[in-house]
């Protein structure tokens, strides 16, 4: 079987493991965000952003999460010539339904603030890192946010940094005019979110380019 041609890299089981990854990566990708978001004590900027949202409409968190990457992916196609990889559509399909999911269940502990509250969100920071350090590892392509970023970046002929954070700003700005949750997780999120993703990245041996193998 020649594995070379569209078609049949579909059929190997390269592909398939690497798709196994991603969704294991999704999966606590999901996850770290329900323990953020039952902490209390603030969201980062896109999170609270979408909380905000998901207040004014009524739908779930994780719907509005799909919303958003949704238009995201549009606007990075439409405007930024970012053709999206597998991943970057399953990221936008099937984080969502597992922050719901989460925050359905009895077990996850909720917390209103507090020391806790703090512990339960580091946890979920923790978590978040190696599962980025997962499901960039799959080679699959980068989540809708980042490849926003990465596209207009290029457009604007800023560092990658420079685009992110001015993103973020933005983004956070928006969060707080809408009522999203913004509080000491959100500085904690901004302090050791970077240390931590790139510690994990170590450990796991993945490159920081997130560049997919496969794209649709």
């Amino acid at each position: 079987m020649d594995s070379s041609t569209p078609q049949n890299r579909y059929l190997t089981w390269r592909f398939w493991r690497h798709m196994l990854r991603l969704q294991t990566g999704l999966f606590f990708f999901g996850f770290s965000i329900a323990l953020m978001l039952e902490a209390r004590i603030g969201l980062d900027p896109w999170s609270s952003f979408q909380e905000g949202l998901s207040n004014h409409s009524g739908l779930t968190f994780g719907r509005i999460s799909q919303i958003v990457g949704l238009l995201l992916i549009l606007a990075s196609a439409i405007a930024l010539k970012v053709r999206p990889g597998i991943g970057t559509v399953c990221n936008m399909l099937i984080i969502g339904p597992w922050i719901d999911l989460f925050r359905s269940t009895d077990w996850l502990p909720r917390f209103a603030g507090g020391w806790p509250g703090t512990g339960q969100f580091v946890v979920g920071l923790v978590c978040m890192g190696i599962a980025t350090a997962i499901y960039i590892g799959a080679q699959l392509g980068a989540g809708p946010r980042d490849g926003f970023v990465m596209g207009l970046s290029q457009r604007i002929e800023r560092s990658l940094r420079q685009t992110r954070i001015g993103i973020e700003v933005v983004v956070l700005a928006a969060a707080f005019a809408i009522g999203g949750a913004i509080g000491w997780g959100t500085l904690i999120f901004a302090v050791l979110m970077g240390p931590i993703m790139q510690a994990s990245l170590k450990v796991f041996r993945v490159s920081h380019d997130p560049s997919p193998s496969w794209q649709v």
